[in-house]
């Protein structure tokens, strides 16, 4: 019998043979992300099942969430420079809140659309330039109806507070170790093509303004050379051993293969958001569901832990070797600002 992370999702496998591959790079990325988002941080594994059963579409969020730590969390800006809770401050050190409660099927959560005005901004303009993106990022933080989640992210709340001290917005980043930080990597991708000249070079300028971390970093340029070498032809799971081998190795993947996806995110490897294991644990799924970027992507959400923000890398890796249903590019509600860009 197989366990229930093992089930095929009942996902239609029709294909929308007319988007490019950076563009299904990134609508794999937003999939990903929308699909984990009602179970975003649920550490209890049968707690997702019992809330949502095998996740194999996009769902609301109910309205509480079991494992919500906003109960403990807080942020107080110290001045208007700083305030981007505004309307959602009020479920800070409230108890059992779920992370994207306002949030519906399809959508996405805060990362994900940031990076989606990230894509929008490249791709208008033709080029990468970090200070106009900044200034993008701190109006669309502190303007009021930009977004309706109600979680956001620790990143966010140290630059902002340093950005309400008078800081240079190029000096309001901080040392940040989660894999949130990858979010915006597909989003660059997807403006620029996998083989810019200076896409390396562009991430890194980019990650660097809000997640001063040499492992986040090393990360972000794995998973631009991962999906390069795929452009160019090579199998995903090839790409993942030569370009990410300082993450991940053969004898590992083997040794994990011989067990559910579950005790491997979760058990072997923390399914929380410190890159140490978030990333290897995006490249095992990415690895084992080549070719099926359906089942991976929803296997991740299955998994639990940060999977919105570790789905934004699986999404992006698995809809690089094989294009995403139609069905699920149907339903994301941000898809037409991709497709039509």
């Amino acid at each position: 019998m197989q366990s229930n992370d093992e089930k095929a999702p009942a996902v239609e496998t029709r294909i929308n043979s007319g988007i490019s591959f950076s563009q299904q790079v990134f609508l794999g990325a937003l999939v990903a992300d929308s699909i984990a988002m009602p179970v975003h941080w649920y550490y209890n594994q049968s707690a997702i099942e019992r809330d949502f059963g095998i996740i194999d579409a996009y769902q609301s969020p109910k309205k509480t969430h079991p494992d919500s730590i906003l109960w403990r969390s807080e942020y107080k800006p110290l001045n208007a420079n700083g305030d981007i809770l505004r309307e959602q401050s009020q479920y800070w050190g409230r108890r059992g809140v779920h992370y994207h409660q306002f949030l519906e099927a399809g959508q996405n959560t805060l990362n994900s659309l940031l990076s989606i005005e990230l894509f929008e901004m490249v791709r208008k303009s033709g080029h990468y330039d970090p200070t106009r993106w900044l200034d993008h990022y701190i109006n669309f933080m502190l303007t009021p109806g930009k977004h309706n989640d109600t979680y956001v992210e620790e990143y966010h709340r140290h630059f902002f507070t340093n950005y309400s001290t008078g800081r240079k917005p190029m000096n309001c980043g901080v040392r940040d170790i989660h894999i949130g930080g990858l979010a915006p990597v597909p989003a660059l991708i997807a403006a620029l093509g996998p083989r810019h000249p200076d896409i390396r070079e562009i991430v890194q300028t980019h990650v660097a303004l809000t997640h001063k971390d040499n492992d986040v970093l090393a990360a972000a340029d794995a998973t631009v050379r991962i999906l390069a070498a795929v452009s160019l032809g090579a199998h995903l799971q090839e790409a993942i051993l030569d370009e990410a081998s300082q993450w991940i190795s053969r004898a590992k993947i083997n040794r994990w293969t011989e067990c559910a996806d579950r005790v491997v995110v979760g058990g072997m490897l923390s399914s929380a958001c410190y890159i140490p294991d978030a990333f290897p644990a995006a490249l095992y799924l990415s690895y084992r569901h080549a070719d099926k970027p359906a089942t991976g992507i929803c296997s991740n959400a299955q998994c639990g832990g940060d999977s919105c923000h570790r789905g934004s890398v699986i999404g992006s890796l698995l809809a690089a070797s094989s294009p995403l249903p139609e069905i699920l590019i149907d339903r994301l509600v941000a898809a037409p600002r991709i497709i039509n860009n």
